[in-house]
């Protein structure tokens, strides 16, 4: 009998923890994507697109590189917190959790990946195909720890997120000269990562997403690392880089109108990372940075992952002062500053 009480009340208390708050309308965030999302996924695998050592994670809580290209948390941790669960989303692959901790929040996401294939390849990381297997082996967890309907009602009601695309043509098209570029134009290949985008939302909607937040690419003309190839442009943000950017935008608004049309029970938000940041960028005194064309860590020109570490001397003292962290990813405080504004714009109704 008292075996029994036992195995009720551990009943209970999973289902208080996933349904337990009538107000909590997104139990969970999963997310796939690139290093934007990567809270240290790459730690686990062969690859040289790392960042778990100093001074990577100098303002995460307790100081810890955890793998984050960041000095802090990222737009998902902040989404977690927002939305009531835990203030940061484990990766997967790391063995320090378990199903229990991926339960309200994971990452399948790996610095360096993109859309395209041949993207995740240049750095040897964890290519797009391999996100959705892994997704799927955390569902099939995920059934045995709390049951398959409840499960499946607690996907449905999740949020997915992905960040995806800036790779692609950063390290795939425009920088690799062995890239894509040899074999499309630029509008040929952004219709091609808008096919496989398709292709992915089509997948995990068959495996039970519903609620799908697609994020847009953030003003990439505008990146420390652009900034210092753009010796032609005096050091400014690259008018043809930010306006594909806001092209491919508009090739995700509509797949994703399309899709809200077409599946039934979808709901797909477009997360518009460009503006605010775009904003942030062209008048950061607004915001507290003193810092734009130039990132923290090193000279602030073409620094990240192993180029960035502890013993360059001219990393900055206080990361809240610089938009940029490294030479291509936001600091904690722009990732805090784009996160808010989505949640009070568009995911809004999902609070």
């Amino acid at each position: 009998m008292i075996h029994q009480i036992s195995l009720v009340c551990l009943c209970l208390v999973k289902m208080f923890m996933f349904f337990g708050d009538a107000r909590a309308k997104v139990p969970a965030v999963i997310v796939f994507g690139d290093s934007t999302v990567d809270p240290g996924n790459n730690n686990f695998i062969k690859t040289i697109v790392r960042s778990n050592f100093q001074p990577y994670g100098r303002d995460f809580p307790g100081g810890k590189p955890t793998g984050r290209f960041c000095n802090g948390r990222l737009v998902p941790d902040f989404f977690s917190e927002a939305f009531g669960l835990k203030k940061t989303i484990p990766a997967y692959l790391d063995p320090a959790y378990s199903i229990e901790d991926f339960a309200t929040g994971v990452s399948f996401a790996s610095a360096g990946t993109g859309y395209d294939n041949f993207t995740s390849n240049v750095g040897s990381v964890i290519p797009m195909w391999k996100e959705l297997e892994y997704f799927k082996e955390y569902e099939k967890k995920l059934f045995d720890f709390m049951g398959k309907n409840n499960a499946k009602n607690m996907l449905r009601e999740a949020l997915f997120l992905t960040s995806l695309g800036t790779n692609d043509f950063i390290e795939n098209y425009y920088i690799n000269p062995a890239g894509r570029r040899a074999q499309f134009t630029v509008e040929e290949y952004s219709n091609y990562l808008i096919g496989i985008s398709e292709s992915f939302i089509r997948e995990i909607y068959n495996l039970g997403a519903r609620k799908i937040s697609l994020g847009g690419l953030p003003p990439i003309g505008c990146l420390p690392l652009i900034r210092s190839i753009n010796i032609k442009g005096g050091g400014a943000c690259r008018a043809d880089c930010n306006k594909l950017a806001r092209d491919f935008d508009g090739k995700s608004i509509a797949l994703a109108d399309k899709l809200n049309k077409e599946l039934t029970g979808i709901k797909i938000l477009f997360l518009n990372v460009y503006n605010p940041a775009l904003q942030v960028i062209n008048n950061p005194q607004a915001y507290g940075f003193e810092s734009v064309a130039v990132a923290c860590c090193g000279t602030g020109t073409i620094e990240m992952s192993y180029l960035c570490n502890r013993d360059n001397p001219f990393t900055c003292m206080d990361a809240n002062k610089y938009v940029f962290w490294d030479a291509v990813h936001p600091t904690e405080k722009l990732y805090h500053i784009v996160a808010d504004h989505l949640m009070k714009t568009t995911l809004a109704e999902l609070v």
